[in-house]
């Protein structure tokens, strides 16, 4: 079938969610795609952040075909040992207590945001004074269910569905001020992401995700922390909030978790989890053991292959050269982020969105673009320098001929 009834086919049969790009893949290899013509493009992008370990990997591919020839389902009635495996890892690696899984990083999210309902709803019975109210943050995502669009920012995703749920407050992202002035005892969490992905890489301060700690432990609501893009070692590390030495009460894991396989997890702490009793929340598919022994398979392959330290030391490789880059060019604004989770703020929509088209099919280079403005950098773990010396001499080239044109 060519890309032309591919492309008329899905405008008759699917919703229309997603624009796509007229760009058919067809394999990958690495850190390399290939489309139906047997053309490579350099991936920096891995599925918006999922394909951590790149295409084709063994760990995942002896994974899949193991558990698939064992068992991929029996629902959350019976016990299964690569499901208890997969929860005493992450626990591990987040230094929380419990784990819940689910099917993506939006289900993750709603379970947390029921988890601090149901924990403010236990103090409340054991005497303490607490509301429900949630404080948000602006320029936030936190995935397209209905609780999940009610504390993302952004109007377009909230305004269709309206209303959405209630008691959700926004205040401006890093705005420590308007945090202390906000946050009282009608509030049961604070949530947000550590660093923003669809906001345009944002990374949150130190002192705002302190005063938050802080105002959490006084009040006894929960601060919750949205690593759904920024976790499982994008930034260089299990969360991005360990490198600020400041543990939340929950956090949200999804996208890179199991190489591909959708599944999220929602990790807690002792004190929070005990707000869930059987019946309370639940899940079909999340936790089964097709899905759990590709996770495990691609937690113990970042951990045996050394790349925690890897995306540390060629992020701020990548990171500086942008960084350089944006000296030469005054059309780079700012350069953000950390690890492999990075973006350059170009002056308008326009050229960002110009320059994006043309490292895909011209350079075949793959990234996107977020907040309108942004280009985001979201590879797989195993890029090289030398993958992003192609990136920064492609990108220069871009903009050089782009000034011309100005």
């Amino acid at each position: 079938m060519s890309l032309t009834d591919l492309q008329a086919n899905e405008s008759k049969l699917l919703f229309h969610t997603y624009a796509r790009y007229p760009l058919e893949l067809t394999r990958g290899e690495g850190v390399r795609l290939f489309d139906d013509a047997g053309n490579s493009y350099l991936d920096l992008l891995s599925g918006i952040g999922v394909s951590a370990l790149g295409y084709g990997h063994p760990a995942i591919t002896a994974a899949i075909t193991q558990q698939a020839s064992t068992l991929i389902h029996t629902s959350n009635l019976f016990y299964n040992a690569v499901t208890s495996d997969l929860a005493l890892r992450l626990t591990e690696i987040t230094g929380l207590d419990r784990a819940f899984f689910c099917n993506s990083g939006a289900e993750a999210w709603e379970a947390a945001i029921k988890l601090a309902r149901a924990h403010a709803l236990l103090l409340r019975n054991e005497g303490k004074q607490i509301g429900t109210k949630i404080l948000a943050l602006e320029h936030s995502f936190h995935g397209r269910t209905i609780g999940a669009v009610s504390t993302t920012h952004k109007t377009a995703y909230r305004e269709p569905f309206a209303p959405v749920m209630p008691d959700v407050v926004f205040i401006p992202h890093n705005d420590v001020e308007a945090l202390k002035a906000t946050f009282d005892s009608s509030f049961c969490a604070i949530a947000f992401e550590v660093l923003q992905g669809e906001g345009g890489i944002n990374p949150i301060s130190q002192e705002f995700l302190a005063t938050a700690r802080e105002l959490c432990d006084a009040s006894g609501a929960l601060l919750l922390l949205d690593e759904i893009q920024s976790g499982m070692g994008r930034t260089g590390k299990w969360t991005a909030y360990q490198h600020y030495g400041i543990q939340p009460d929950v956090t949200t894991l999804a996208k890179p978790l199991a190489g591909g396989i959708p599944m999220g997890a929602m990790v807690a702490t002792e004190e929070a989890a005990r707000a869930f009793t059987p019946g309370m929340h639940g899940t079909t598919f999340g936790g089964n053991p097709f899905a759990c022994a590709v996770a495990v398979a691609v937690i113990d392959a970042i951990k045996n292959e050394g790349l925690l330290a890897h995306v540390t030391e060629v992020g701020e490789y990548f990171k500086q050269q942008l960084i350089d880059l944006s000296k030469k060019h005054s059309a780079i604004m700012e350069v953000r982020g950390t690890g492999f989770m990075l973006g350059a703020e170009i002056e308008n929509a326009d050229l960002a969105k110009s320059i994006l088209e043309q490292m895909m099919f011209d350079k075949h280079i793959i990234l996107n673009r977020t907040h309108e403005t942004v280009l985001r950098f979201l590879p797989p773990y195993l890029i090289t320098k030398t993958d992003v010396d192609t990136t920064i001499k492609a990108l220069d080239e871009l903009l050089v001929a782009a000034a011309v044109v100005a």
